[in-house]
């Protein structure tokens, strides 16, 4: 609590206390949703095992709209990187550095739940036990890491694509939108492999509103505006001395009034009905068991419609919402979870895991048919006891995230060499192409390490390289 007390005191006045609000909604929405959703039963075998329970709640489809909150965590996640690479570069930093320094919260909770992860998955291997059903429970706890491939691509390409984004504004974002589009209709009339590139575009496209989302932010208001309309703005653009936007869609301002907040709601909301109900894409914006399309895997033009709808909800209260963080305990509150939001996000799963496997040793674990009364019953203490496993993994783990968000890349004012930016470059691919193989592993692969045994290594490697050159290695002077 000292601690927390401490950093509110130490908030700079211009800060978007509401970005981290809603970063820490979004995971907070996303551990509930996952928990609630799940459904325990068992195979012929009589193991216990574990799906969505969304095939069987199809009443609950238009709630997803409102529980498919990973545009939120991008638009947050384009926020905080553009406002991050911006004062980086006004201490005369460079794009490398950026990269260098970034990957130490990122990559510190992640690195410790995979070598956390494979340490078990060894001692279950030597237990003798079958190397499938190693894989089967790595694949289901690391199943967050899928998310996380996209989100460090996104990081990657902060640089040329916040540049690009300065010279061409709202355009950029509007591109990605098509080619989703042509991605979608690759779907719908061809292979699925047509719309892979998806994953990646339609993950840019809401990135991309963060970045304008902080030039409106980093921007003096216009002549005539009313100071007390809205919470304090930041500093002018550490990038450089504020210009005007250009006319028209190739402006770098996400317009944030509350007129644009009901555009974006009312066109976002009635773009999606067109889509889903009209349209081919199925209304549910979460994976639904057995269902040809998902609009989240990759991204469709169905969910960006949805982000946009979100996006003017958010508009709406973001004045009320700034209200409430200016006042002490709500913003302590906020700040608490944000210094531990990834390791929550990344062992809610293993969570999971560890009390369904607790609860079916004593042979107390429930396993009632989705949609019955003892089914919701079950939901409230089903919630409170894997609310109380995380807290105990948070515990144990969230002091690494904590401490990578104090972790700053030494001598960050010094220009990097050549072979530092190639190294740094390097190594984010090699992380990510790592969680990539990981995720795409099938599931059922006997894998007694509990993945790919070259994906490991890749991301070892990658993690190392990374840390290094945040030892400084590769600077100048």
């Amino acid at each position: 609590m000292r601690r927390l007390r401490q950093l509110a005191e130490r908030t700079p006045a211009g800060r978007e206390r509401y970005v981290d609000l809603l970063r820490a909604l979004a995971i907070t929405m996303v551990v509930l949703g996952h928990w609630s959703v799940t459904v325990i039963g068992r195979d012929v075998a009589g193991q216990a095992t574990g799906h969505s329970a969304l095939g069987d709640l199809r009443w609950a489809y238009p709630l997803t709209w409102l529980a498919q909150v990973m545009p939120v965590f991008f638009l947050v996640g384009g926020y905080a990187n553009a406002a991050s690479l911006t004062r980086l570069r006004a201490r005369g930093g460079d794009a490398a550095g950026w990269l260098i320094d970034r990957s130490a919260r990122l990559l510190r909770p992640t690195s410790t739940l995979l070598l956390v992860l494979t340490a078990a998955a060894a001692v279950a291997w030597l237990r003798n036990i079958d190397p499938t059903q190693i894989r089967q429970v790595f694949w289901f706890a690391t199943i967050p890491l899928w998310f996380l491939v996209a989100y460090l691509a996104a990081v990657a390409l902060t640089p040329p694509m916040y540049a690009l984004h300065r010279r061409l504004g709202l355009t950029v974002p509007l591109a990605l939108v098509a080619l989703v589009g042509l991605g979608d209709l690759g779907r719908l009339s061809g292979p699925e492999e047509l719309s892979y590139g998806n994953y990646l575009f339609g993950w840019l496209a809401v990135h991309q509103l963060g970045f304008a989302w902080h030039d409106a932010r980093a921007t003096p208001p216009p002549a005539g505006h009313d100071a007390r309309a809205a919470p304090p703005r930041a500093e002018t653009d550490a990038a450089g001395p504020s210009t005007p936007d250009r006319p028209g869609v190739r402006r770098r301002r996400l317009p944030t009034s509350r007129g644009a907040g009901l555009v974006f709601l009312a066109g976002g909301l009635g773009a999606a009905l067109l889509l889903t109900v009209l349209g081919p894409w199925p209304v549910a914006m979460l994976k639904v068991p057995d269902e040809r399309l998902d609009n989240a895997a990759p991204p469709s033009l169905a969910l960006l419609a949805v982000a946009a709808g979100q996006l003017g909800l958010i508009l709406l209260l973001r004045g009320p919402a700034e209200r409430l963080l200016h006042r002490t305990g709500p913003w302590q509150l906020v700040i608490g979870v944000n210094l531990v939001v990834l390791t929550v996000f990344l062992w809610h799963l293993s969570a999971a895991i560890l009390l369904i496997g607790l609860l079916d040793a004593v042979e107390t674990l429930p396993t009632p048919a989705v949609d019955t009364a003892a089914w919701w019953a079950w939901r409230v203490p089903w919630l409170l006891l894997l609310g109380a496993v995380l807290a105990v993994l948070v515990a144990i783990f969230g002091p690494v995230e904590a401490r990578s968000g104090r972790h700053r890349t030494r001598r960050p004012t010094l220009r990097g060499t050549p072979a530092r930016s190639a190294l740094a470059v390097a190594g984010y691919a090699a992380v990510v192409a790592a969680l990539l193989v990981n995720s795409t592993a099938p599931q059922q692969a006997p894998e007694p390490l509990g993945t790919p045994v070259p994906a490991l290594a890749a991301y070892l490697a990658g993690a190392g390289v990374l840390r290094l050159l945040r030892s400084g290695w590769g600077t100048r002077g």
